[in-house]
C-alpha cells in the first residue's frame, strides 16, 4: 500500500458507474443500472482494499458519509430496505454499495448481484436522479 500514490478509479468502476459528485472523502458514483437506486462511495485513497487499512479519522468519515448517504437515499427513494456492502470480490478497490430495495423488486428478498442484466439509465433518468441526490451530495461536503 503506497500512501503517496495518486488516487485512480478502478477501470471496472469507471465502466459501470457514473460520477455524480464528491464528498469530503469519496467519489460518489451512480451504478448504471436502472433496476435499483444504487450509489457507491469510493474513498479517494490509493491502494486501499479494506476499511481497516484507512487511517482512523478516515474510517470514521467513511462511516459518517455512508450513513448520511443511506438515510438520504431512503428518504428520496422511499425504499423498504437499504443494502450496504463492501464486497470487493470482483473489484479490489474499496467501494461501498448503497442499494435501495423494495419489497417485491425483481431480486427481493435476495441480493441484487447476478439477478438481472444491467439496464443503463437514459439521460433523463440520470438528470432526475442527480437532482434528487443533490441535497444529499451537498450534505456530504
Amino acid at each position: 500500500m503506497d500512501r503517496t500514490a495518486p488516487f485512480v478509479i478502478h477501470p471496472k468502476l469507471a465502466e459501470d458507474t457514473i460520477l455524480v459528485g464528491e464528498s469530503r472523502l469519496c467519489e460518489v458514483r451512480l451504478m448504471n443500472d436502472s433496476h435499483w437506486p444504487w450509489v457507491l462511495l469510493v474513498p479517494r485513497l490509493a491502494d486501499i482494499r479494506e476499511i481497516y487499512q484507512m487511517p482512523k479519522p478516515q474510517q470514521l468519515r467513511l462511516a459518517e458519509e455512508s450513513s448520511l448517504l443511506g438515510e438520504g437515499m431512503m428518504t428520496v427513494f422511499a425504499g423498504d430496505k437499504l443494502n450496504v456492502a463492501a464486497l470487493g470480490n470482483m473489484v479490489p478497490q474499496l467501494h461501498l454499495h448503497h442499494i435501495v430495495r423494495f419489497e417485491g423488486d425483481p431480486a427481493w428478498p435476495g441480493p441484487v448481484w447476478g439477478r438481472l442484466d444491467p439496464t443503463p439509465h437514459d439521460d433523463k433518468a440520470i438528470a432526475d436522479i442527480m437532482a434528487r441526490l443533490q441535497p444529499i451530495l451537498d450534505a456530504l461536503k
